[in-house]
């Protein structure tokens, strides 16, 4: 069973559009991941501007990749790496721990993580 960070499965992380390294919805990771696209991650407005401000364009369409471009709202499985520059820059986006793979806490810990998601719901009030 792959894990999530809270120790039990993976969830799916969203589908609409379909995410994930290998595109099958969740933040599965392997070793042909390079990028470790391990976090699901809310999207807000702020967080894909900085995303795309350290060279890491979530917002614009490729349709050469199937890719639609992501706006606020979206959930997507980001780089960890990518997701913890944004974090140390003050730009937290919002983590889906349930959907976040276990691999994660290898770059991040489990408090920047719980910190994010507690963002996720106050933003929803």
């Amino acid at each position: 069973m792959v894990k999530n960070v809270l120790g039990t499965a993976l969830q799916t992380c969203c589908t609409n559009p379909l995410t994930g390294f290998y595109r099958d919805g969740k933040c599965n990771t392997g070793p042909d991941d390079l990028g470790k696209h391990t976090i699901c991650v809310q999207l807000t407005d702020e967080f894909l501007k900085h995303q795309a401000s350290i060279g890491n364009d979530l917002i614009t369409p490729r349709k050469e990749y199937g890719f639609p471009g992501l706006k606020a709202g979206d959930h997507w499985c980001v780089c960890i790496e990518r997701w913890k520059e944004s974090y140390d820059a003050g730009i937290i986006g919002a983590a889906r721990l349930e959907a976040t793979h276990e691999k994660a806490l290898e770059v991040v810990t489990m408090e920047m993580l719980l910190r994010s998601a507690s963002l996720k719901s106050t933003r929803a009030n």
